[in-house]
């Protein structure tokens, strides 16, 4: 999407992004098209749910609601539906009227717009599981977990739309030395890695404190942020199958936090039963 050269340092890159209009699914236009087509009918949790779905859009919503008359704003906007039900359904509507999509963005690079797809299906799987599991913890705001489990891996979203050659890059050096760590990997194309990019983004669209902390892994001894963290981090060693030699843990870790055996946990992902034999050991038996 850059028509020229992208950013050398990170400030650039945040001043880039934080000014640039984001992209939405193609089908997350379609459904609010339709939606806008019966908006009499419309409520707030519909609109809500459509959002949800996509980060790009829910980051588009998030930063707007926090510069939207933010002096009269009595407290922080932590979750989508508050944000919406702040907007109103007509103004709603008329903000993201007839928004720009990823495949009209990215039409003439299909490398790109794959790329883009695979990491935001990654995330829409990782809100998935926040949510199951914040719902089994009782958490007292499901959908904040929810959310930043989707907008966790949102710098690399944007990677893919304004700088995919870096993207790609970043992804073929992983792919030939699978010991090498991301962060180092991405530090040496960018100059900085991807979470100190959603950090500094999170600051310039003034993100509340909180949805930041859920996203921040030194925050990790926090029950919710562990959440959030599982659930990312099983999305991705899982989006290309249940081979990864890292879900074991990965299970081990959920198990712990949910405080269930592995079979309920594996009920609880739905899991094909083809899968089941090759995962089911549980060698720490939490009950």
């Amino acid at each position: 999407m850059l028509d020229t050269p992208p950013p050398r340092d990170l400030e650039s890159w945040v001043a880039l992004l934080s000014g640039a209009e984001m992209p939405i699914l193609r089908q997350t236009a379609r459904r609010l098209d339709e939606a806008r087509q019966h908006m009499d009918r419309v409520t707030g949790r519909d609109i809500t749910d459509i959002v949800l779905q996509d980060p790009l859009l829910a980051i588009r919503v998030l930063a707007y609601i926090q510069s939207f008359n933010s002096k009269h704003l009595r407290s922080e906007i932590t979750n989508i539906a508050s944000a919406v039900m702040m907007l109103g359904v007509n103004p709603f509507f008329r903000k993201f009227e007839d928004p720009l999509t990823l495949e009209t963005a990215l039409g003439r690079k299909p490398q790109a717009l794959l790329g883009v797809l695979q990491v935001i299906l990654r995330t829409q799987r990782a809100s998935r599981y926040a949510h199951d599991w914040a719902f089994a913890r009782h958490d007292m705001n499901v959908e904040e977990v929810a959310l930043a489990a989707l907008l966790n891996d949102l710098a690399e979203v944007l990677l893919w739309c304004f700088a995919p050659e870096r993207a790609i890059e970043i992804r073929s050096r992983l792919h030939a030395a699978r010991t090498l760590r991301s962060a180092s990997v991405q530090r040496a194309v960018l100059g900085f890695s991807l979470a100190e990019l959603q950090l500094a983004l999170c600051h310039a669209w003034r993100l509340p404190a909180l949805l930041t902390t859920l996203m921040d892994n030194d925050s990790a001894h926090l029950p919710r942020v562990q959440n959030v963290k599982l659930a990312t981090n099983l999305a991705r060693h899982s989006i290309d199958g249940w081979t990864d030699p890292a879900i074991p843990d990965d299970f081990a870790a959920i198990q712990d936090l949910l405080n269930i055996n592995r079979e309920t946990l594996l009920s609880r992902l739905q899991l094909p039963p083809e899968l089941l034999p090759g995962l089911a050991s549980d060698p720490a038996g939490t009950e």
